[in-house]
């Protein structure tokens, strides 16, 4: 379940950074510059912070989940995982 968490991470990112705006935001709130953002794409603590980063603006998450064609809910689920916390 995790390696399929890790992949909705990945699909979610492509789609934050398709937008300037929202992509900026992201590396504002996690702290990241673009290179740190690159370098940790295998950690679990940085696909957790990207899916996180979502369910905290629902506008993205809805946005975001439709683009990809899953229930915003599962992307919430996924960012729980990925954190260790009990989905």
């Amino acid at each position: 379940m995790l390696e399929d968490d890790a992949a909705l991470a990945l699909h979610a990112l492509g789609w934050i950074l398709n937008d300037e705006p929202r992509a900026e935001r992201l590396l504002g709130l996690t702290g990241l510059t673009p290179g740190e953002l690159r370098a940790s794409l295998g950690e679990r603590a940085t696909l957790a912070a990207i899916l996180s980063f979502l369910t905290a603006h629902e506008n993205d998450l809805v946005a975001c989940a439709d683009a990809l064609q899953v229930p915003p809910a599962g992307i919430a689920a996924a960012a729980r995982r990925l954190e260790g916390t009990p989905a």
